[in-house]
């Protein structure tokens, strides 16, 4: 059975406001019904970094979480099925921030895109954090050339999100997320998640902004069009 709950996506960059993102963090471990509730840790993004894991850790402890585990799943101390045996456990489990396809590398190597996925349908609060947010949207675009648009190309991401995703990009009016969008081809979807801002996703998909607007682009006839501004809800 499908228990799936709101996903959540967040946005760094906003690290003048410290207290807004433990208050948001709190907001949504709340969505699990436990007093303290037990977060398994994605670190690929950022390679299992011990600085990464010990400032996010700390983070989203002062928000109530009972305990932090790190799934590891980088570099050459990998534990794979101790991996898949916390995500089956955990009650949220958060994907940090850092280099979207190298997160993505070793998820696919250790092929635990399957098991994220049956986490969240069985109840698991996910939520993500800058590169997280991103991976956990469909797709991201890398490229061969950086200053080339042309050599960009889209890779798969975990897929909980229905759409494409960026964060704290709005200095570069989300150049990358309309390049992205514009590969996904007719139909194409995605948001631009500004720093300090927070897209909640629910299990049917429906889309809401937090703290801060977000805006949506959408793949079509004329090309990648700028289609509305999500306000903020609650």
């Amino acid at each position: 059975m499908n228990r799936s709950k709101p996903a959540y996506l967040m946005a760094g960059g906003d690290f003048r406001n410290p207290a807004a993102m433990t208050a948001r963090v709190k907001t949504i471990l709340g969505e699990t019904g436990k007093a303290h509730p037990e977060v398994a840790y994605i670190g690929t993004a950022s390679s299992d970094d011990a600085s990464f894991f010990s400032y996010a850790a700390d983070m989203i402890r002062r928000a109530g979480a009972g305990s932090v585990t790190l799934a590891r799943l980088a570099g050459k101390n990998t534990e794979s099925q101790k991996a898949a045996a916390l995500l089956d456990t955990a009650d949220a489990v958060f994907v940090s921030g850092g280099d979207v396809e190298e997160g993505m590398r070793w998820l696919n190597h250790h092929r635990m895109l399957p098991c994220i996925r049956r986490t969240f349908e069985r109840g698991a609060v996910l939520f993500g954090l800058s590169a997280g947010s991103i991976m956990l949207g469909s797709h991201w675009a890398r490229w061969h050339n950086p200053d080339d648009d042309a050599s960009a190309e889209l890779f798969d991401c975990i897929g909980i999100a229905p759409f494409i995703c960026d964060t704290h990009a709005e200095m570069e009016d989300w150049e990358e997320l309309q390049t992205a969008v514009a590969l996904r081809g007719p139909g194409g979807r995605g948001f631009g998640i500004p720093s300090g801002g927070t897209l909640r996703v629910s299990p049917g998909g429906t889309v809401a902004a937090l703290d801060k607007p977000a805006v949506c682009y959408e793949r079509a006839a004329g090309g990648v069009l700028k289609r509305s501004t999500l306000k903020t809800g609650r």
